[in-house]
């Protein structure tokens, strides 16, 4: 006879109670280790400040950070920054208009590919995945709902196009004081 594997399975219920720093992706819980890293931290302030100045004049779309965003039932995803264009409830259930991950050594994997595919799933218009190390900023949009690669960005600038609320976003300025 053979042994079945046991695999735990939780939902967002769970997940509600749980003290610490996780994700929920289909059913299986990932730690969140890269709020710790200081370069982490510098990044994603830097693109968040950036994001809000250039969103100060918009009335309908805002930025945060660190905020779950509960899809299914049992996907509870934390992307590090977030562009909305809609007013939110007290948690986001609805789908960010850009999603920037800052990609670390324990979630460059899940960063790549699950996310990725998560993501270009529930059609998040754009997705960016920065490396520090290398500092680069893979820019992905999407097209027929699939995501392109728009290109790879260090010093440049793109422009995110949102309807009333376009964001030239100049990737140079999150590098800066970064380790």
């Amino acid at each position: 006879m053979l042994a079945r594997k046991y695999e735990e399975f939780y939902t967002a219920e769970d997940y509600q109670k749980w003290k610490g720093d996780w994700e929920l992706i289909y059913g299986s819980i990932y730690p969140i280790i890269s709020y710790s890293i200081l370069t982490h931290q510098i990044i994603n302030g830097k693109i968040l400040k950036q994001l809000s100045k250039k969103l100060d004049n918009c009335s309908s779309c805002q930025p945060s950070f660190s905020i779950d965003w509960e899809i299914y039932n049992d996907t509870v995803v934390r992307p590090d920054t977030i562009v909305i264009c809609y007013e939110p409830d007290e948690k986001l259930t609805k789908k960010p208009e850009i999603i920037f991950e800052i990609a670390s050594p324990s979630t460059i994997k899940r960063d790549e590919t699950v996310k990725f595919d998560i993501y270009q799933n529930e059609g998040v218009k754009y997705y960016i995945i920065v490396y520090p190390k290398k500092q680069i900023a893979k820019v992905y949009k999407l097209q027929n709902g699939r995501y392109v690669k728009e290109n790879d960005f260090s010093n440049e600038n793109y422009n995110f196009e949102m309807g009333e609320c376009n964001i030239d976003f100049n990737f140079s300025k999150i590098w800066r004081f970064a380790l």
